[in-house]
């Protein structure tokens, strides 16, 4: 039987980089599947209404061209289903992609694709809300929120200037974490509930975390005075924040949050505020293998 595939296109990510490959993507996907249906999306909405009229003819696997904003409508559409999701990161950050092991090239990354393997990976949900990287709250979400609103620069140092200018002005918070084997109470400078290691284009804030061990690793920051803080800034990048004092990690099938009001982001996306619950469903989402 031949493979039906889909290429959903988001032609601003990367700030155009998506829309410029378009082209090259789709053909290399034509050549090796029976029917190549390529959508092209300027909103969630667009996005969503033509993803479902390809799947009802019959659709296999869905491509996703874009960053990471991109990919979690991707995942919104695949989840539960058995329509397996394939990336060709072309975006900012690009951190799903990264954790499945998918080249940082497009063009490299949409040969590596094999259309007809496939691994079942966990998803972490937030009432109807699936996500397949990290939910942070805290200084990391205050940081994400600031940089979605930053027209410069582009790419991971994006987020350096956004975490400079919010070391600024941010204060730790108390915070209730509650999972199903135990429940904390501190003063924090954030959460990160992963299901993925990555975050913020590359940052390992979970460095532990496999999208296949069916728990999630939380990584929890108390309270740090901002000197220390800007300290610990640069081990994020290597994973070594985790060995600091100050930084717990969690094993977790289930957390809640409360005890603020911090804005929740998931793969870099907003997802309303604290308090809020978040269950790791194992094997929700079907992957195209590299």
């Amino acid at each position: 039987m031949g493979v039906h595939a889909a290429l959903a296109v988001h032609p601003a990510s990367g700030h155009g980089a998506a829309a410029r490959i378009m082209d090259t993507v789709a053909a290399r996907l034509r050549a090796r599947v029976d029917r190549l249906d390529v959508l092209v999306a300027h909103s969630v909405a667009e996005s969503r209404a033509l993803m479902t009229s390809s799947a009802a003819e019959g659709l296999d696997v869905l491509v996703v061209l874009g960053g990471d904003g991109a990919a979690h409508q991707g995942v919104q559409f695949c989840a539960g289903t058995d329509v397996a999701l394939g990336l060709v990161p072309s975006g900012t950050g690009n951190d799903f992609a990264r954790a499945l092991g998918v080249p940082s090239d497009p063009l490299a990354a949409v040969d590596a694709l094999d259309l007809t393997a496939r691994r079942r990976i966990d998803l972490g949900r937030v009432g109807d809300t699936w996500f397949a990287t990290v939910l942070c709250s805290g200084f990391d979400a205050l940081v994400n929120e600031r940089a979605n609103n930053l027209r410069w620069p582009s790419g991971p140092r994006r987020y350096d200037v956004a975490i400079v200018a919010e070391l600024a002005s941010f204060r730790a918070r108390p915070v209730l974490i509650r999972t199903e084997h135990e429940t904390l109470q501190l003063d924090a400078t954030l959460v990160a509930v992963g299901n993925t290691p990555f975050y913020g284009g590359g940052v390992p804030i979970c460095p532990q975390a496999r999208p296949d061990s069916g728990t999630f690793d939380v990584t929890v920051v108390g309270k740090l005075p901002r000197r220390q803080l800007l300290r610990m800034l640069p081990s994020l990048r290597t994973g070594k924040h985790i060995e600091h004092p100050a930084v717990r990690t969690l094993k977790a099938e289930s957390v809640h949050l409360d005890g603020n009001t911090w804005p929740v982001y998931a793969d870099g996306e907003p997802l309303g505020q604290v308090p809020t619950d978040i269950r790791c469903v194992p094997g929700a989402l079907t992957v195209v293998s590299v």
